[in-house]
């Protein structure tokens, strides 16, 4: 099945719309989807509940769907390199929800693995606690969690087969796969499309099977979030 689309904003036709929770890969600038993102900004859909480790910076990533007010609330572990995030933040224009980083890619991987809740220690006696469960094993407390289903998940991969098998670079592989495989519907953009069947098995990093729709960036920017250079 080829699962290719002509670009960015054809790949999520139909399938984004108001009010949806959507999932988007990446680790501060790195690995995120880059013309995904900026499609969802032009798609002008609105009251979005956007997942992610972080909320870009603000005129890149997820940065441009806060500065349109696309987003109402975000699930995130990390948000301090957005000015305009904090300002609507303070000004309870935008809903937060902070998340321990091991627990947002726990409550991912649940997700696309059919588990519905878990046990976790993180946060326990913190406000992170405030309204869960918790519950006590073998002498210690752990909150329970819930797992994560969005709507709809935005990737960034490396390479794809057209039958979506996905191989990653390195570092910016980081919440990618989980993202992938918790989203109900999954959009993944690379830097290069092979025939299916180009890969051998064990490069593959994420099955095609939790990837719907591909779509080609063989450019992207890849901004740098911060360079310290040495004199």
């Amino acid at each position: 099945m080829d699962k290719v689309y002509e670009s960015a904003a054809a790949a999520l036709k139909g399938i984004v719309a108001d009010n949806q929770m959507i999932a988007v890969g990446g680790f501060g600038l790195c690995g995120i989807p880059e013309a995904l993102i900026a499609a969802l900004r032009d798609s002008g859909v609105h009251g979005l509940t956007c997942v992610s480790n972080n909320a870009g910076v603000d005129d890149f990533g997820l940065g441009q769907l806060l500065a349109t007010r696309q987003i109402k609330k975000m699930i995130a572990s990390y948000v301090g390199e957005n000015k305009e995030f904090a300002r609507q933040y303070m000004a309870n224009e935008l809903e937060l929800e902070f998340t321990p980083q091991g627990t947002l890619a726990e409550k991912l991987r649940a997700g696309g693995a059919g588990i519905p809740a878990f046990f976790t220690p993180t946060g326990v006696g913190t406000v992170v606690a405030d309204g869960k469960e918790t519950r006590e094993f073998n002498g210690r407390t752990y909150l329970m969690e819930r797992s994560l289903t969005p709507d709809v998940s935005l990737v960034k991969a490396w390479k794809a087969d057209r039958s979506g098998n996905l191989v990653f670079r390195r570092t910016a592989r980081n919440f990618n796969p989980n993202v992938a495989m918790a989203g109900r519907i999954t959009v993944a953009e690379v830097e290069e499309i092979v025939p299916t069947g180009a890969f051998d098995p064990d490069e593959i990093h994420l099955p095609g099977i939790y990837v719907h729709r591909i779509v080609l960036n063989a450019h992207p920017e890849k901004r740098i979030e911060q360079r310290t250079i040495r004199q």
